[in-house]
């Protein structure tokens, strides 16, 4: 699929989830509305996402809506998708992000090889992917959201034990939301690139569009040598 396909399946993805009428159609400008349910962000907070030069912001309420559209409302798209610039426009709390959002099609697909790696089935639930969690801690493990998942999870084991494991939770239009983990001592090994590419090569096989939504710089080069596109950014901020 090239680039323009992928671009409007996200944006319509996104679209939707803000929860109220908004579109990405105001080119090289920032559009915000009133979105209590907003699924951008957490509930209370405002939301941005930033993708082919145009970004959509909801905010909780009406008050809130005004301070962010008086302060984005004037600066560049790539600016609202920049912390320590919105640290400067907003009375800022606290800010999740960015994070950058990738996509794949099944054309643009690079999966990953197993070489002596046996990749297995489980079910998302499966007590041995909660062991994973655990050894991964809190913040990795909350990162990667793998409780969330509904499809199987792909996991490589080594001495009977889950050291990585990745899956994906569906989103609305058709989107596959995919998440990995790799315990501490597994990684930088390739096992996130092999658990993902079986993730990816599943959520393709139904029909789905696969998201790779990532912070830490290591997991955006796990999706880039899978074949992902960065087709822009996401970032969450709870107004002080």
């Amino acid at each position: 699929m090239p680039r323009e396909p992928l671009m409007a399946r996200a944006r319509e993805l996104w679209e939707d989830l803000a929860r109220a009428p908004v579109s990405f159609a105001q080119p090289y400008g920032v559009n915000v509305v009133v979105s209590p349910r907003s699924g951008l962000c957490p509930v209370g907070w405002v939301g941005v996402v930033a993708l082919g030069g145009s970004a959509i912001v909801t905010a909780p309420n009406t008050s809130a809506a005004v301070i962010v559209r008086d302060a984005l409302g004037r600066l560049p798209v790539e600016a609202v998708v920049d912390s320590a610039v919105i640290r400067e426009a907003l009375p800022v709390a606290r800010v999740l992000g960015p994070a950058a959002l990738s996509y794949v099609s099944a054309a643009g697909f690079r999966p990953a090889g197993t070489g002596a790696l046996t990749v297995e089935q489980l079910p998302a639930f499966h007590l041995d992917v909660r062991s994973l969690e655990r050894m991964a801690g809190h913040e990795d493990a909350g990162e990667a959201d793998l409780e969330e998942i509904t499809s199987p999870a792909f996991v490589v084991r080594e001495h009977g034990q889950v050291v990585a494991a990745a899956g994906y939770r569906a989103w609305p239009r058709r989107t596959a939301h995919v998440g990995v983990l790799t315990a501490p001592q597994a990684r930088g090994r390739g096992l996130a690139q092999v658990t993902g590419s079986a993730a990816v090569a599943h959520a393709l096989a139904v029909g789905l569009l696969p998201q790779w939504r990532a912070r830490p710089p290591v997991s955006r080069r796990v999706a880039a040598a899978l074949g992902f596109e960065e087709l822009g950014s996401q970032l969450s901020v709870e107004i002080a």
